[in-house]
């Protein structure tokens, strides 16, 4: 069983931060690549960070270098998805998704293969 439940969503005011968690029920992380995505009405979905399932080499969108960090958690069961100076327009659904062995860049880019969380919902706003 494969299984992902994201957390630390919400409303905060521009220029604030949030920590998204990603927590695997029945599997490690260890030998997955990890993302992060995002999804607003009317728009389609986009890879924001992914990390590697080998070297942790990691793969940003250009509308969040610099703000948004993607990490592991040390037990391997948990990622991260730390975001800082939120601007209303990161406001969407985000998902935590993973795939077996595959690089960055493929993991943001390629998703037929990902198993997905349910989503939360992060809301920029004044």
């Amino acid at each position: 069983q494969l299984q992902l439940v994201e957390s630390g969503g919400g409303l905060v005011q521009p220029g604030g931060s949030l920590r998204l968690s990603c927590a695997a029920s029945g599997f490690t992380l260890n030998y997955y690549g990890i993302g992060w995505f995002r999804q607003a009405p009317g728009k389609e979905r986009e890879g924001v960070s992914c990390i590697s399932s080998g070297d942790g080499s990691t793969y940003y969108a250009d509308s969040v270098k610099g703000r948004f960090t993607i990490s592991r958690g040390n037990a391997g069961n948990t990622a991260y998805l730390q975001m800082n100076n939120l601007k209303p327009e990161d406001t969407a659904v985000y998902y935590c998704a993973v795939r077996r062995i595959t690089t960055a860049q493929t993991m943001c880019l390629v998703t037929s293969a990902h198993v997905w969380g349910q989503g939360t919902q992060v809301t920029v706003s004044s």
